[in-house]
């Protein structure tokens, strides 16, 4: 049976600190591999993307496989084509399918159809290679990933899924501070809250910052929402990760951002650049841990 990573909680705890390990080993010696010999990866990107695309087609070429590139402007998924249909043709074309979409129900029917691994690149519900690799971000300065105070300070999105999925896997301590409208998936919550995860949800954006190691922000209107821009702008007003919620950290807190950052909006110029080294470090880090996560995925075959 193909083996998916649709959201964190895919992996058991042991695996997800098995793949945190490896993406560091990975990083650490510079590995390339020849796990994907003769193997081609399929990126199915209806959202566009910089960091995820390149970051993918680049971890495939360094375990030694190939990559197709497709969006819906050259292929039938912009031409109505049932995705049970491309993904039942796609299993016999390729080796696995890395999918960046919009509804999370699309890599479910990939995954009911088809007969190959399908990985999440991006869906409006979980960013579960982002926050991955943030942990990884984490984890190279701060091993003891149990003692960490981790901060997220704006929208109960798709980042914020996949952070409260790690809390459960890593067990830091996470608290979210969200405005009211725009909190995290209650049922995500309570289900890392039954694993253990030790989560604190408010709408406080002092109360996620007091005392953080780590804070955490992510874009107000994220890629399909840009006509909420205005609306989400009035919500988010004092969400802003700047000088005066830093004074509230830890001494040394770092600020940690997925890109690409709206400076002026969800996080000041001044608080991104005193980062920079971290955030551009996340970035980084796509890349191992996504070689990584292919890695796990292509030892069940």
């Amino acid at each position: 049976m193909p083996r998916h990573f649709l959201n964190i909680l895919d992996l058991t705890k042991d695996e997800a600190h098995a793949v945190l390990h490896r993406s560091k080993a990975l990083k650490d010696g510079k590995v390339r591999t020849t796990m994907l010999d003769g193997k081609t990866v399929i990126l199915i990107f209806e959202k566009a993307s910089t960091r995820t695309r390149v970051s993918f087609e680049v971890a495939v070429r360094h375990l030694g496989g190939q990559t197709v590139f497709l969006t819906p402007h050259e292929s039938q998924l912009g031409r109505n084509e049932p995705l049970k249909d491309t993904a039942r043709v796609l299993s016999r074309y390729a080796d696995a399918l890395v999918v960046r979409t919009f509804g999370q129900e699309k890599l479910e029917t990939l995954v009911e159809w088809g007969s190959i691994p399908v990985v999440n690149a991006l869906t409006d519900e979980h960013h579960p290679c982002q926050v991955m690799s943030d942990v990884l971000t984490m984890y190279e300065r701060t091993p003891e990933l149990c003692a960490l105070k981790v901060g997220w300070i704006g929208d109960g999105n798709n980042m914020a899924h996949s952070w409260i999925e790690a809390a459960a896997q890593f067990g830091f301590e996470l608290t979210l501070a969200c405005p009211s409208g725009y909190t995290p998936d209650l049922g995500i919550l309570a289900k890392a809250r039954g694993l253990g995860a030790r989560i604190v949800l408010t709408e406080d954006p002092m109360l996620a910052a007091k005392g953080a190691d780590y804070l955490n922000t992510d874009v107000w209107a994220s890629m399909g929402q840009e006509a909420e821009q205005l609306r989400r702008e009035a919500a988010f007003e004092g969400y802003q990760l700047n000088d005066s919620l830093m004074s509230l950290a830890k001494p040394g807190c770092k600020v940690m951002h997925c890109l690409p950052a709206h400076r002026g909006e969800e996080i000041s110029d001044e608080v991104f650049e005193a980062n920079a080294d971290m955030i551009f470090d996340e970035a980084e880090n796509r890349l191992h841990m996504q070689k990584a996560i292919l890695e796990w995925v292509f030892e069940a075959l």
